[in-house]
């Protein structure tokens, strides 16, 4: 290899180990590599740049603050609550709390951390205080968190949707299947759970309950109506939906449930800002990163081989999630899709596979990624609300890994699992 390919690959590595920052390591490895290269420093000023510069990407932070408003505008606690009222009376009742109001509130962040952040900080201590050990209910919340970027609205459905032009609806709609599916499969996890250790079941909920909690969570269970009807509905764009969707949360948080004032907005806007520049951050740094591979030809020809190598296209796609897997546990899910973007993209287009298909992989890959130890960014999330270790809510997460995995390979080898929805709109 030239020395630029090892500045890329094993400096990068060696920065991480060493504990730099993702984004400060990948800006270093491709500074050094300009000056051994004697490349014109301007062009990484003009990559950096032109990574941030597209209209879908402002979907991100407006995504991010709809959700810091609906927590503190108490919309967040409105949806637990008609979770609560639906489906507490099951074996392992707040279990199934924890995935519905995770479902719902999916359905208007697109973010994995935030509805992580905003459901696990209110259901993992009511799972403790209801018996439920305290690693699993982390555990469950933070892979309750993984649906937000599979149902739609999704921050990485919009990243891959922007690296590979295709219809971000469409990869919206491609998420449906996948989301829906490991929800159930988190509430079977959760009743087997709840049914071996024998976890008190809470009493049904009366009919003017559930007529209560309804008329009271009315306008939270509007909003995903709102922001997914617009989208599919053809009146506004994912990026305007998603300031569709900060405008109505605000409206409502402080107008209907009058618990926001103009005095809160400044920090819940801080708040969004931290965690969208640090996204944006590594977008840009990783396309600064990912040029450079790219004129090392390292991706070109790394999927020449792969095409010279491997000639079916179930093995191909296999190599890829156990790839992506690997390398989501102990990389940036968004700077995989910016690096490596391209190499899975001429993969694809080589064995032919349909492209909203294919992002459906990429994007439930990535979702996987965010729960996945070591460096999953819910996992953080999830031991910051519990005080928990690491090892402990790795131990507790790996049968919801397992079902995680096997979602997987059904929206891989079954195309028809996560196409239907987008067909079935998009005829």
């Amino acid at each position: 290899m030239s020395a630029t390919a090892w500045i890329l690959s094993a400096g990068f590595a060696a920065l991480l180990l060493a504990g730099v920052p993702f984004g400060v390591a990948l800006l270093i490895a491709t500074a050094v590599v300009l000056v051994v290269a004697d490349i014109e420093p301007v062009l990484l000023a003009q990559t950096l740049v032109a990574a941030t510069q597209s209209f879908s990407l402002m979907a991100i932070p407006f995504f991010m603050l709809a959700g810091e408003i609906m927590t503190a505008g108490g919309l967040s606690q409105k949806l637990i609550r008609v979770a609560d009222v639906l489906v507490r009376h099951l074996p392992g009742g707040m279990g199934h709390v924890t995935v519905m109001s995770a479902c719902i509130f999916a359905a208007i962040s697109g973010s994995a951390p935030a509805t992580t952040a905003a459901i696990g900080a209110i259901m993992i201590p009511a799972m403790v205080a209801k018996g439920y050990d305290r690693g699993f209910a982390t555990a469950l919340a933070v892979s309750a968190g993984v649906l937000g970027p599979l149902i739609p609205p999704s921050i990485a459905g919009i990243i891959w949707g922007v690296i590979a032009q295709q219809s971000i609806a469409r990869l919206f709609m491609a998420g449906v299947g996948p989301g829906l599916l490991l929800a159930a499969g988190l509430m079977a996890i959760t009743y087997v759970h709840a049914r071996r250790h024998g976890i008190a079941q809470e009493p049904r909920a009366s009919l003017a309950e559930i007529g209560q909690a309804l008329r009271d969570g009315v306008w939270a269970l509007a909003t995903p109506l709102v922001v997914l009807g617009g989208i599919y509905g053809g009146v506004f764009t994912p990026t305007e939906a998603a300031i569709v969707s900060c405008i109505y949360s605000l409206l409502v948080g402080m107008f209907i449930e009058k618990r926001l004032r103009l005095s809160d907005l400044p920090g819940l806007v801080l708040r969004a800002m931290r965690v969208t520049a640090m996204v944006m951050f590594i977008i840009a740094a990783s396309a600064g990163f990912g040029w450079l591979v790219a004129q090392e030809q390292l991706a070109t020809k790394l999927a020449g081989w792969l095409a010279h190598n491997v000639t079916e296209r179930w093995a191909m796609l296999m190599m890829v999630n156990l790839f992506l897997f690997v390398i989501c546990a102990v990389m940036d899910e968004i700077a995989v899709m910016v690096i490596l973007g391209p190499l899975f993209i001429a993969l694809s287009t080589k064995f032919g596979i349909d492209p909203i298909h294919f992002g459906s992989i990429i994007v439930t890959n990535v979702a996987i990624g965010m729960a996945a130890p070591p460096i999953g960014y819910c996992l953080f999330v999830g031991m910051a609300i519990s005080g928990l270790s690491l090892a402990t809510v790795a131990r507790a997460i790996w049968p919801m890994i397992v079902l995680m995995l096997g979602v997987l390979m059904l929206t891989t080898y079954v195309p028809a699992f996560s196409l239907w929805l987008p067909g079935l709109v998009y005829r």
